[in-house]
């Protein structure tokens, strides 16, 4: 998963982000800057502008004000098309796009164009090669000529993740990857995205959650949010406390990490 964003280039940069639909607000100056080797966590309850943040990120929502760039290439001032390639995305809008009877390996390989279908672009044999090869890095290769809609809840999520690498991304963007998934999916999931999290060759990554037991052990950064705004953000370390979490949340939480770095918590009594 060699991803060739350089050091010196910041993968993604939103800056002053608002977003109004209808009179309302749903993002109020929202800022997100991602740098190479970041692995960031989106963090608040329902409503809260999380997926709409990731829509801007992902380059498929406009922002009513404010500046995206990725790789320093900026949103409205170059070729969309091109750019949203630079973007691995997963979210539950994009899997319902997908044919149901299309098979798991041709679901991965439309990411070379940002496609929803084969047929709309030709690929070579090195295409479909990649395309195995990323099933591979989430232990689903096995899985490759067997339609999506035959596979269970945890393997399309693994698959669709595999898509987002198919194009060595500039930045990985996961809204909710493990939602509603059981126990046993959600961990094998959760497992997968830390492995990808602790590849130091890896892309960078933000992933949406509301469930701190699902934040993959390897995360380096959080960014809380409440009612479209920016609670707080920074390292894992620093931010992620029991206050932060109950302000986020507006409920008293308790907030610990285990020995294996995963996170749980609970309301006080």
């Amino acid at each position: 998963m060699i991803s060739d964003t350089s050091a010196s280039t910041t993968p993604l940069e939103l800056r002053g982000i608002h977003v109004r639909r209808d009179g309302t607000h749903i993002l109020r100056g929202v800022d997100l800057v991602v740098r190479s080797c970041e692995r960031w966590v989106l963090l608040g309850p329902n409503g809260c502008g999380k997926t709409t943040l990731m829509r801007v990120a992902a380059l498929t929502l406009h922002p009513t004000t404010g500046t995206v760039e990725v790789l320093g290439q900026r949103l409205g001032a170059t070729d969309v098309r091109q750019l949203r390639r630079r973007v691995g995305y997963v979210s539950s809008a994009l899997a319902a796009q997908l044919r149901r009877n299309l098979a798991a390996v041709d679901i991965v390989m439309t990411a070379k164009f940002a496609a929803l279908e084969p047929w709309w672009h030709r690929y070579e044999p090195a295409d479909h090669r990649r395309a195995l090869y990323c099933l591979g890095e989430l232990a689903v290769a096995h899985l490759a000529d067997r339609e999506f809609g035959t596979l269970s809840s945890g393997e399309q999520q693994r698959v669709l993740i595999a898509r987002t690498l198919m194009n060595e991304p500039a930045v990985l963007l996961l809204d909710e990857p493990t939602a509603n998934l059981d126990l046993a999916a959600r961990e094998v999931v959760v497992a997968g995205l830390d492995r990808l999290a602790e590849d130091r060759a890896a892309a960078p990554m933000v992933i949406v959650s509301h469930h701190v037991g699902e934040i993959p052990a390897h995360m380096t950064h959080v960014l809380m949010m409440r009612a479209g705004s920016v609670l707080t953000a920074g390292s894992v370390a620093d931010v992620l406390t029991s206050t932060a979490l109950s302000e986020c949340f507006g409920i008293g939480l308790e907030l610990r990490r285990a020995r294996n770095g995963r996170f749980s918590a609970w309301a006080r009594q």
